[in-house]
């Protein structure tokens, strides 16, 4: 008696006691993108979203990258550099809007949605202290599907491009500090760190996430003297846990941090004001006590900031003094090195579109990854974050109610 073959089955009804095949899971059908990657405006933003080589691997896999001449340019990425790589260069700035997904890294104007053709994907930062209602119900007429980058989560509940980009800001941070307390920038002329028998300078950063992790970091490494301010103790204990050493740290108080202010040769802000918290951590007062010649940099701009002097300000004109301190506020400070931030930023959009495609298009990715989800602020002209609704008096519905309907 030969042995029933494992690939076959039988049943019962029509057909009797007859063999039948056996019926496996049906594969994903991959489905082909077509990307579009716009020309940034250089006066405020650096970065590219997807390097030549992520495009060469989009291309491998069947896709489409449509990208706009001298998109990677300020990133040190020529036009024949993508085009090797399969990319397909175009000039008109419409074409690009029209693809199915467009990933840009600052917002979109007004001016850029009303080339999109309708119900597409767009992956940028969102920014939202720099938006309008304009912006969000232009999206909406356009059933456009918008997530915010910064929002999007990782398997382990992290802001993987949150995370990324403030360790270069973190790093950067220091390094711009170190660049204007030089005298050639109209700095002091001090060296950032320290020298045998010359006193080390002294760097004070509020905060203790990410940014303020790299930072000091930085500064320890040139010889710093550093002092770490936080209204949270758990996040101070993580920080010195993070970096193995013995920090000199504080919770917030007022007149601590004052007191520290007025001998520092450096102040970096890397705390994001909360509802819940002051609305700066650093007073004008402060800074008016600091040393001429010191420096600030604010690195939580983008969300506010955290020092009541700073001024939102951008790449081409990021300095300006004021009671003798010289600032620098940039919300987008990574862009000061863009090649770099460029590959950290592609490093996490390339696995999420190949992601994206394998699950069959943009939707059903939505409803698989609960991450991806958390980015999405408009959904098919949709509102779905509630905070934005809350801000501009727009309706909003619950993103996870809608993708049970789609």
């Amino acid at each position: 008696m030969c042995a029933r073959p494992s690939s076959l089955r039988f049943a019962f009804g029509k057909g009797g006691l007859l063999p039948q095949e056996e019926m496996l899971e049906v594969a994903k059908k991959q489905r082909k993108l077509i990307i579009g990657i716009p020309l940034e405006d250089e006066a405020i933003e650096s970065r590219v979203p997807l390097t030549p080589e992520a495009v060469e691997q989009l291309v491998n896999n069947g896709h489409e990258v449509i990208i706009e001449s001298n998109a990677g340019k300020a990133a040190n990425y020529s036009d024949s550099d993508y085009s090797e790589r399969g990319g397909f260069l175009v000039q008109d700035k419409r074409s690009i809007f029209q693809a199915d997904i467009i990933i840009k890294v600052a917002p979109l104007s007004v001016i850029e949605i009303e080339m999109l053709k309708g119900q597409q994907t767009i992956i940028t930062s969102l920014l939202f202290i720099n938006q309008t209602e304009e912006y969000i119900r232009s999206l909406m007429n356009k059933k456009i599907t918008a997530i915010a980058f910064e929002n999007i989560k990782d398997d382990n509940d992290c802001y993987p491009v949150v995370r990324s980009m403030n360790s270069i800001a973190g790093t950067t941070s220091v390094l711009i500090a170190a660049e204007y307390l030089s005298n050639t920038r109209g700095g002091k002329g001090v060296l950032l760190g320290g020298v045998t028998g010359i006193t080390p300078t002294e760097v004070v950063i509020v905060g203790a996430g990410t940014a303020a992790e790299f930072a000091v970091r930085a500064a320890h490494g040139l010889g710093a003297f550093v002092k770490v301010f936080d209204n949270s103790v758990n996040s101070l204990v993580q920080l010195q846990a993070n970096l193995g050493l013995r920090l000199h740290t504080s919770v917030f108080h007022p007149q601590v941090l004052g007191k520290a202010l007025k001998s520092a040769d450096v102040l970096i802000g890397a705390r994001q004001s909360l509802d819940d918290g002051p609305r700066f951590y650093v007073s004008e007062e402060m800074v008016k006590g600091m040393k001429k010649g010191s420096v600030v940099v604010d690195i939580s701009i983008s969300h506010g900031g955290c020092i009541e002097t700073s001024e939102c300000r951008t790449l081409q004109d990021p300095v300006y003094t004021k009671y003798g301190v010289i600032h620098y506020s940039i919300p987008n400070l990574p862009s000061r090195v863009a090649r770099t931030s460029s590959i950290a930023l592609s490093n996490i959009f390339l696995p999420l579109i190949l992601k994206t495609a394998e699950s069959g298009g943009v939707i059903k990715q939505l409803k698989e990854d609960i991450g991806l989800r958390h980015g999405v602020y408009v959904f098919n002209g949709i509102l779905t974050n509630q905070f934005i609704s809350n801000h501009f008096g727009i309706p909003s519905s619950d993103i996870d109610l809608l993708m049970a309907a789609f």
